[in-house]
């Protein structure tokens, strides 16, 4: 009698943990504070657990976790399950992915930023590197063309950025280089200090960064056109988190890739088309480069940056030249789809 009193308690248990289902919970680990950079992540943790009634939950973490340049160590070990992170942080782990920062590739707005990130990041290639970190690529974070800000004279000629330092990471910083300016790559918490103290002249951001972390607030202008590209940052997972979880899970997690990336270009799109009212609230005076001046940067910054870039990852057996081309094809396609 009580072994069958046993059995219909254990069965009734099973039929309760089966109708409740299984309770998951991932960190996330970004940085800084809540701000466009970080909508797609809050969206994609509201939309998952929308769909799973609660029962898969994500809590994001803006620093708590880890330093921003440690994330994707920390996804390799499992410290937490889901991570942002931006290629020029550390490009000896992530090659591949940097043909998205290679300076002038002509990426002319968000959408177009996002086709020619996710046809890399299905790159087996990509993939393939990026699981030696443990890490599965999910989304990205597209942003627009980093334009810079300064203090003092405008630096309207390409003569006037021989000498000035600059906070810029990868591709970009490469860019800066080859026309004699000084490239730092501070983590983005750092660069208003690095302004305000002295250390850089200039900073290279996005405009939600200039906003967050506080650059627009020290500059007297801003180069409206100079766009010599953008870094790339991707959302990561940790690939043994991913395949743990359950298929109704793991489909809600998929399937809220694209709904969250749209809610992010919205967003997004709303704070470009205020940018100019907040240059004008802050007195930034915007600066637009001659055309002869842009296109000189581009002659000593773009091909020779990009012929090395190619040379190098070829040298490392990697697939140089094709994940360029991929990057070509995709925008003509996107192109020519609108």
């Amino acid at each position: 009698m009580k072994n069958g009193l046993k059995t219909l308690a254990l069965t009734a248990l099973a039929a309760s943990i089966a109708s409740e289902g299984f309770a998951e919970e991932w960190n996330v680990s970004v940085w800084g504070k809540r701000r466009a950079f970080t909508e797609h992540v809050e969206k994609l943790a509201e939309l998952v657990s929308e769909k799973t009634n609660g029962e898969f939950t994500m809590n994001v973490s803006y620093g708590g976790l880890s330093k921003n340049r440690e994330n994707l160590d920390n996804i390799s070990i499992g410290a937490f399950e889901m991570a942002q992170f931006c290629a020029g942080y550390h490009r000896d782990k992530n090659r591949t992915i940097t043909v998205l920062e290679l300076p002038f590739i002509g990426v002319s707005n968000l959408e177009e930023e996002v086709a020619v990130s996710h046809a890399v990041y299905a790159h087996p290639a990509v993939q393939e590197e990026m699981a030696q970190w443990n890490a599965k690529l999910l989304m990205t974070s597209p942003m627009p063309q980093y334009n810079i800000v300064g203090t003092g004279d405008p630096r309207t000629k390409l003569a006037d950025f021989e000498g000035m330092r600059v906070r810029a990471t990868g591709g970009l910083g490469k860019a800066f280089e080859a026309v004699g300016a000084v490239p730092t790559s501070v983590t983005s918490a750092e660069a208003y200090q690095a302004m305000e103290s002295g250390v850089v002249d200039t900073v290279a951001f996005a405009q939600h960064a200039h906003l967050s972390f506080g650059t627009i607030n020290q500059a007297t202008w801003w180069t409206a056109n100079l766009n010599p590209g953008t870094v790339n940052c991707p959302i990561v997972v940790n690939i043994d988190s991913y395949e743990g979880l359950s298929d109704e899970h793991r489909e809600a997690l998929d399937s809220s890739v694209d709904e969250a990336i749209a809610h992010y270009l919205d967003n997004y799109g709303k704070l470009l088309a205020k940018w100019d009212e907040v240059l004008a609230e802050k007195n930034v005076e915007k600066v637009m480069l001659p055309e002869e001046e842009l296109a000189a940067f581009r002659a000593k910054a773009a091909d020779p940056i990009r012929a090395e870039w190619i040379a190098d990852m070829e040298a490392q057996n990697l697939p140089g030249q094709e994940l360029y081309d991929l990057v070509m094809e995709t925008l003509k396609k996107e192109r020519a789809s609108n």
